[in-house]
C-alpha cells in the first residue's frame, strides 16, 4: 500500500497530527496578536486569509490520514454556512471521495470477516465505489440476484481511531479555535462518543433497521435494506440503491421545483428526527444523500444516529415556535431551560441573541419564502456574529447532546443552500413543534 494511499503508523499519525496542530495553533495565534494592530476591513480580511491557510493544512493533512482524523476534518466542513466561502470551498474538499485502499488489501478483509462469502455473493467489485473515512463502499451481487453495496472497514482501523483519539484533542482544540472559543470538554467527550460506535458496523446496521422502521410510512425517504447474513463488525452490506449524485441534483441540470422538493424531503427528514421519532441522522453530509426524480431522497451512512432526549425535544420545539411566532423575548428563557446558559447559569443577554432570532425569523417567514443561498448576507452576518460574540461564547454552557443536533441543523444548512431550496419552511417548523407539544 502506498504512503500516500493511508497512513497507519501510530507513531508517525502522532506526529503528523502534532505537527498540524502546532502550525494551526501557532497560526491562530500569531493571527490574534496582529489584529491588536488592525481594524476594520483590514482585520477581516487578514482574518478570513488566515483561515484559509489553516483549511487548506487541514485539507492537504487530514484528508490523507482517514480514522477519526478526517471524520474531524468532515465535521468542520458540514459548518460551511457559518463559514466565509472562501474557507467553505476549500474544506469542501473533505466531503469528497478519500483515496481508496488497494483492491486485494479490502478483499482480504472481508474473506476474513465472513466465513461464508463465496456462499453468499456471486461477485463483489473490490475496486472501491467510494471511499470514506473508515472504510470504503464496493458494489456486487449476491447468489440471489440482489445488488448490494458492501461497506468494508480499512485494515486496523481500530487502532487507528483509538490512536487517533489519543493525539486529536489537542489538533481539535486548536481548529475549532479557528470558529468559535466555546467550552471544548463537552464537544470532545460527545464526538469520542460518537466516533467509537461508528467502529462497529453492527450498531449501524441496528441504526439502519430502526430508522427504516421509522420511515416505513414516510414514502418520500428511502432508507436501503440491511443484508444481515453478510453484515459483520467490519463488514456491512446493503441492497444497492442509487440515484442522482448530490453534485448533479445541485446544479442548473435539474429545475428549480425538482429542488425546492429534495431540500423540502431534507428539511422534514431533519424536523422528523429531532421532533417526532427523537432519533437524529447526524451525519449530513450531502454526500450521504442520493436523489430521485420523483423527487424521493435515499438515505446512506447510518453510523452517526442521535438519540434526542425528549426534554430537548420539547425545548427545540418551543424554540422553533417562539421563533416563527416572533415571540423572541421568550427565547432566552428557553435556552436557559434547556441549558444554554452563561457559566454561572444566567440566562444569555437579550443583545447576544437578538442578532440570530432576527435572521432565523427571515428563515421561518411566511411569505414569501425564504431560498437558501439567494442570501449570501446572511451567512456572512452569522459568521461575523461569532466574532463579535466572543464575549459571551467563552462562557457560554451547553448540554452534550446538542452537540450533533446542532451538527444536523448546520449541515442541512449547508445541504439547502447548495440546493437553493425554496420552501414553507416556517409551515414545516410549525407542524412538527406543534405536534411535539400536543398542541393542536
Amino acid at each position: 500500500m502506498a504512503d500516500d494511499q493511508m497512513i497507519t503508523s501510530a507513531v508517525r499519525r502522532v506526529v503528523k497530527l502534532g505537527g498540524l496542530a502546532g502550525r494551526v495553533g501557532a497560526s491562530v495565534v500569531g493571527n490574534q496578536v496582529l489584529d491588536l494592530a488592525r481594524s476594520g476591513p483590514a482585520k477581516q480580511v487578514r482574518k478570513t486569509e488566515n483561515l484559509v491557510r489553516n483549511a487548506i493544512r487541514i485539507v492537504e493533512t487530514l484528508g490523507e490520514m482517514k480514522g477519526a482524523a478526517m471524520k474531524i476534518g468532515q465535521m468542520l466542513s458540514l459548518h460551511e454556512g457559518l463559514l466565509p466561502p472562501e474557507v467553505a470551498e476549500v474544506l469542501r474538499g473533505l466531503q469528497q471521495e478519500a483515496p481508496t485502499v488497494p483492491a486485494e488489501v479490502m478483499e482480504y478483509e472481508i474473506r476474513g470477516s465472513l466465513e461464508n462469502f463465496d456462499e453468499i455473493f456471486e461477485n463483489l467489485d473490490f475496486e472501491a465505489f467510494a471511499a470514506a473515512s473508515i472504510g470504503q463502499v464496493h458494489l456486487g451481487r449476491l447468489r440471489d440476484g440482489r445488488e448490494v453495496a458492501v461497506k468494508i472497514q480499512y485494515p486496523l482501523i481500530d487502532e487507528i481511531v483509538k490512536a487517533d483519539l489519543k493525539n486529536l484533542k489537542t489538533l481539535l482544540r486548536a481548529l475549532l479555535g479557528l470558529i468559535t472559543e466555546i467550552d471544548f470538554e463537552p464537544i470532545w467527550s460527545e464526538l469520542r462518543d460518537r466516533l467509537l460506535e461508528e467502529l462497529d458496523y453492527t450498531h449501524e446496521a441496528a441504526n439502519i433497521r430502526h430508522m427504516a422502521g421509522l420511515h416505513a410510512d414516510v414514502p418520500e425517504i428511502i432508507i436501503p435494506r440491511v443484508v444481515t447474513e453478510a453484515t459483520a463488525r467490519n463488514v456491512l452490506t446493503m441492497e444497492y440503491v442509487g440515484g442522482i449524485n448530490p453534485t448533479d441534483a445541485c446544479s442548473d441540470r435539474f429545475s428549480r421545483e425538482m429542488r425546492n422538493r429534495w431540500g423540502i424531503v431534507l428539511a422534514e427528514f431533519l424536523m422528523r428526527g429531532l421532533l417526532e421519532h427523537r432519533f437524529i441522522h447526524s451525519d449530513p453530509n450531502i454526500a450521504n444523500f442520493a436523489f430521485l426524480e420523483d423527487g424521493r431522497v435515499v438515505v446512506y451512512d447510518f453510523g452517526c444516529v442521535k438519540a434526542v432526549p425528549e426534554p430537548l425535544a420539547n425545548g427545540y420545539a418551543r424554540l422553533l415556535l417562539a421563533a416563527a411566532e416572533g415571540r423572541g423575548e421568550e427565547i432566552s428563557g428557553i435556552l436557559q431551560d434547556i441549558g444554554v446558559h452563561l457559566s454561572e447559569g444566567e440566562a444569555l443577554p437579550v443583545e447576544a441573541i437578538d442578532p440570530y432570532i432576527e435572521m432565523f425569523g427571515e428563515i421561518l417567514r411566511a411569505d414569501p419564502p425564504y431560498t437558501f443561498g439567494d442570501d449570501e448576507g446572511l451567512y456572512r452576518r452569522l459568521f461575523e456574529l461569532g466574532f463579535s460574540n466572543m464575549e459571551y461564547s467563552r462562557e457560554i454552557a451547553f448540554p452534550e447532546d446538542a452537540i450533533f443536533i446542532d451538527r444536523a441543523f448546520g449541515g442541512h444548512f449547508g445541504n439547502l443552500s447548495r440546493l437553493g431550496a425554496t420552501g414553507p419552511w416556517r409551515e414545516i417548523a410549525v407542524h412538527f413543534a406543534s405536534r411535539r407539544l400536543g398542541i393542536v
